[in-house]
């Protein structure tokens, strides 16, 4: 049977266990029963798997019946503390937990894709390993380092690795990657700005938090404008401020919490030096206190560019030359970034876009929606891409 049949005969499945997942989210470490139900069709599938990676990780593994490299393919499971705000026969029952970072689709498109590999099992040369990863979302930690930590890769070394995410900013059919940098580092912060308080009406006897975290945030702004280098990226936003009691009692403390963006290490690091020394300035400069909580989060995720021509290879092969449209990075964060500091690899996107029956909303909305058709496509792509992967690893041996 040709591959597009046999991942036509598993589609409707894929969809079916999407939709179970999605009904059903469970956030970083609690993915209990998503768990269970992964580990159900990799039994029904016939497909080996060990469990305990990261308390809810597991590792599938299907061994051609050749000889050959190691291939893995990651997909992670967690979903979001977010209230879902879609009206769908298949919305998430749980209060505040919703999958609006398509985590459902890569889970129920890894679970298709090992059921059409361990089909093939004949054709591969190698082992394909089926990598279900918790606790993406729970950054600065994750669950990328604890799953390796925990020795998820210690029988099975892999050659090459590959994570797909699907990608709302793209139509159905198209597949975005890129060499080297695709996905930014995410540092986060929270600042305490602590001054002293007082009679609004007698400003002269305090020290007002609002008025120093006013300048403060002016201030960190220059980093971006002022300090990186046009060509290069960086952000750092302000998402949260708190501070003050009433309209007239100035406040005496402020906190602030935020992120830092970047692609290249050193600018990371030019960009943290640099939010210290404007933090503690400003304090000094207003007689005030000022607490940092930095947390160095999840690092770039960078492509080996061998490889990402591969999943470029494997995206025009099934779904058309014009299926790999120029694409650019993306300054979010990802803890597959992790996994691809330690073993080559690459990062992609799948297209999902429903703009053409509806409005379109991002990664992380409450109303996220994607185009299950595709889920199909998907599954193809990676299939695909993990008999290429293998095929280039074996004339790579063979060349040696």
């Amino acid at each position: 049977m040709e591959l597009k049949q046999l991942v036509q005969s598993i589609e409707k499945e894929v969809i079916a266990i999407r939709r179970h997942l999605h009904q059903y989210p469970e956030v970083s470490g609690e993915e209990f029963e998503t768990s269970k139900m992964i580990q159900g069709k990799l039994s029904e599938a016939g497909i080996q798997y060990k469990t305990g990676y990261a308390g809810t990780g597991i590792l599938g593994v299907i061994k051609g019946e050749k000889p050959g490299g190691t291939v893995a393919l990651r997909a992670d499971i967690d979903a979001l503390p977010i209230q879902e705000e879609n009206e769908l026969p298949y919305k998430s029952i749980q209060p505040n937990k919703m999958h609006a970072c398509g985590h459902d689709a890569h889970t129920s498109m890894l679970i298709g894709t090992g059921k059409v590999l361990n089909q093939l099992k004949s054709e591969i040369a190698g082992t394909v390993l089926l990598v279900f990863q918790p606790a993406e979302e729970n950054a600065p930690i994750g669950g990328s380092r604890r799953m390796m930590d925990d020795g998820v890769f210690d029988e099975y070394t892999p050659d090459v690795i590959f994570g797909q995410h699907v990608w709302p900013d793209l139509p159905v059919g198209e597949v975005g990657v890129v060499h080297n940098e695709i996905m930014g580092a995410s540092d986060r912060f929270k600042i305490t700005v602590k001054g002293s308080g007082g009679h609004a009406s007698m400003p002269h006897q305090s020290n007002d938090a609002i008025i120093i975290a006013n300048n403060l945030i002016t201030q960190l702004q220059t980093i971006v404008s002022r300090n990186t280098d046009p060509v290069d990226s960086a952000v750092l936003t302000i998402g949260k401020i708190e501070g003050g009691y009433r309209y007239n009692v100035i406040a005496d403390e402020v906190t602030m919490e935020g992120t830092i963006r970047t692609f290249k290490p050193e600018v990371k690091e030019m960009v943290k030096g640099r939010f210290y020394s404007i933090v503690e300035g400003v304090g000094k400069s207003f007689n005030a206190s000022m607490g940092i909580d930095y947390f160095d989060g999840y690092p770039a995720t960078v492509n080996s560019p061998e490889w990402a021509d591969e999943v470029r290879n494997a995206a025009q092969k099934v779904l058309g030359e014009g299926a790999t449209p120029v694409v650019s990075p993306s300054l979010g964060g990802e803890d597959f970034s992790r996994f691809l500091h330690k073993y080559p690899g690459a990062f992609y996107w799948l297209g999902t876009s429903v703009k053409d029956t509806e409005p379109q909303y991002p990664l992380h909305d409450p109303r996220f929606k994607l185009n299950e058709l595709a889920l199909g496509k998907g599954v193809e792509v990676m299939v695909q891409l993990a008999l290429n992967a293998l095929s280039k690893l074996k004339k790579e041996e063979s060349a040696l």
